[in-house]
């Protein structure tokens, strides 16, 4: 079955995932250039309750170093361009724009809850997110483990997910923003649900028996 012919809107091909690499690597250079412009775009809890609402969405093009910025983009070129071609560009950048702003709404309100203020960068939540579906609309796709272990994409989606519930419980990882990537694996499973008329967990089942 053919799931990416759900799609909601129009289909078009405008190479949205080579231009939000691009908006990312002029964000990354200004932000490293123009001094305190990464705090008015990053996501910090005590600045959005002070107005600085545009931070759900400018976060995701944020990020804190070249390795962050290089390991997040070569996702989003990797796995970005296909479901951009499955599902058209206009809804990719919807799904996009939709699954790392709810993701960035959720981690402020664990933030808030939790009594911490932080400055959340980079686009993990939407690249989860696009990971997700990809491994719905491809379930039986090899992806290969730092280029050597074959893993089967529902698989891996569910490896990583495993990977970060333990990270967030125990708190393993460092600055590692897990909650956040959860948040966009929840988002896209969602987006599958009610916009696309998906469900991610019978398509998984269904390609593992």
């Amino acid at each position: 079955m053919r799931y990416y012919r759900m799609r909601t809107l129009p289909y078009n091909q405008t190479h949205v995932t080579e231009k939000l690499i691009i908006v990312n690597a002029v964000v990354f250079l200004l932000t490293s250039v123009v001094q305190n412009l990464q705090y008015y775009l990053a996501l910090i809890p005590s600045f959005i309750l002070h107005g600085y609402i545009w931070q759900f969405v400018t976060y995701m093009f944020v990020h804190g170093s070249v390795s962050h910025l290089f390991f997040n983009m070569l996702s989003l070129f990797i796995f970005g361009s296909v479901v951009e071609r499955q599902l058209g560009s206009r809804e990719f950048l919807l799904f996009y724009l939709v699954t790392g702003t709810f993701s960035g709404i959720l981690s402020f309100l664990s933030y808030l809850l939790a009594g911490t203020n932080v400055v959340l960068v980079g686009a993990s939540g939407a690249i989860y997110a696009i990971l997700l579906l990809f491994a719905v609309f491809n379930p039986y796709a090899q992806i290969f483990v730092f280029g050597l272990i074959p893993i089967r994409a529902p698989i891996l989606v569910l490896v990583y997910t495993g990977i970060e519930l333990y990270s967030q419980v125990f708190a393993a990882g460092g600055n590692v923003a897990h909650l956040t990537h959860l948040f966009g694996l929840l988002g896209a499973y969602l987006y599958c649900l009610v916009r696309l008329k998906i469900s991610p967990l019978k398509v998984f089942k269904d390609s593992l028996n």
